[in-house]
Order: C-alpha cells, then structure tokens, then sequence
C-alpha cells in the first residue's frame, strides 16, 4: 500500500470515528483498526493522537489554503479582489465542515473543540499570506495602512469566529452586521470610499 494511501486511511479513520466518538475517547487502537492497519503503522506516520487531528485539520483546509497561497503571487490583480476570493474559499470549506458536523452525535463541546482547532489552522496558516497581499497593495498605494500583520489578523479573527458561529452562535443578521461593521472599518482604515469595499461582504 503506497504510503500517501495509508496516510489517508487514518485521516479517514479518524474522521469516521468523529461522527460518533468524542475525540477523548477515540484510542490509537480504534483508529488503527477502522483504518484495517496495525497499530504500530499508526506511529510510523504520526507521534500521537493529537498529530493525527491536527493532520486532519489541515487536509480540510488544504484547498483554501493552497488557493490563498497562489493568490497571493497575482499581483496583477487588486488586493481586495484576492482577500475576497480567499474569504469564500474559506466560507465553502467552513460551511462544508459545519455542515458534516451537524450531522454527527458529537455533543455541544466535542464540536467547540473541533472548531476551535479549524479556527486555529486557518488564522495561523492564512495570516501571513493574508498580510503580504495587504503589505502589496500598501506598496502599490491601493491600501494605506501600517500594520499589515495586525490588519490581517484583525479581519481573520472576525471572519473566521463568524464564519464558524460555533464559538459566538449569531443570527444571520447578526453576523451580516458584524461583517458589514468590519467592511466599514477596513474603508476607513485602508482610506477607500465609503461602500467600496461592499463586495467583501458574504451574500
């Protein structure tokens, strides 16, 4: 069995056990067996349990991220353009993860933890990328501002905690007003017209 394919089987074990197991009592053993590979075949591949959720969380955002990252090389094409474009990818795999999730038995605080793991990868992952494409279009003139770090991770805290409604449950509305207040603040604090930066804003 290539070793690409083994890997993949114990992210898939892992991720089938989810669907009924918190993750406390999910053993290497149980993920061995539901993967139909030995046990000492789990470690040749990861150090722990919590190596192998991590590895699943990144292979949920692995398109996201990897759609970012090229973004990030378009510097023919406007900032705002390419933060936009990032946020949706981010929405769709958000919303697919959210949606799988409601269809387990996990209980109210197995499915935080999960997503406070989601939460975590995709800002720590997504910030540098963001902020470069925020520090081009400052080099550009496009966007005035200087902190691209801060502002980066400033946007990606708000989208993703809303994004999730897991860690802060909101109504539609809700989240809609919080998204347009941050569209708003970005028109001020990057010096661009009032409404120009709508198009950011989740339909």
């Amino acid at each position: 069995m290539a070793n690409q394919q083994k890997y993949d089987l114990i992210l898939d074990a892992l991720q089938e056990l989810l669907e009924n197991q918190q993750i406390q009592t999910i053993s290497v053993s149980e993920i061995a067996e539901t993967a139909g590979i030995g046990k000492g075949s789990i470690y040749y591949y990861f150090p722990s349990k919590d190596a192998i959720l991590e590895a699943l969380v990144e292979r949920s955002y692995e398109k996201p991220l990897r759609t970012a990252k090229a973004l990030a090389e378009r510097t023919e094409v406007s900032p705002f353009i390419r933060m936009a474009m990032i946020f949706e990818a981010c929405r769709s795999s958000s919303s697919e993860f959210i949606k799988s999730e409601n269809n387990t038995d996990s209980g109210t605080q197995e499915k935080a933890f999960l997503h406070q793991k989601y939460v975590n990868h995709i800002i720590t992952e997504l910030k540098p990328v963001l902020a470069e494409i925020i520090r081009q279009g400052i080099q550009k003139g496009e966007i005035h501002f200087n902190d691209p770090d801060s502002l980066a991770e400033i946007v990606l805290i708000v989208l993703t905690v809303k994004m999730d409604n897991t860690l802060v449950p909101s109504s539609r509305e809700e989240i809609e007003n919080t998204i347009s207040a941050l569209v708003s603040l970005l028109e001020k604090g990057t010096e661009n017209p009032p409404g120009s930066l709508n198009f950011l804003i989740s339909r």
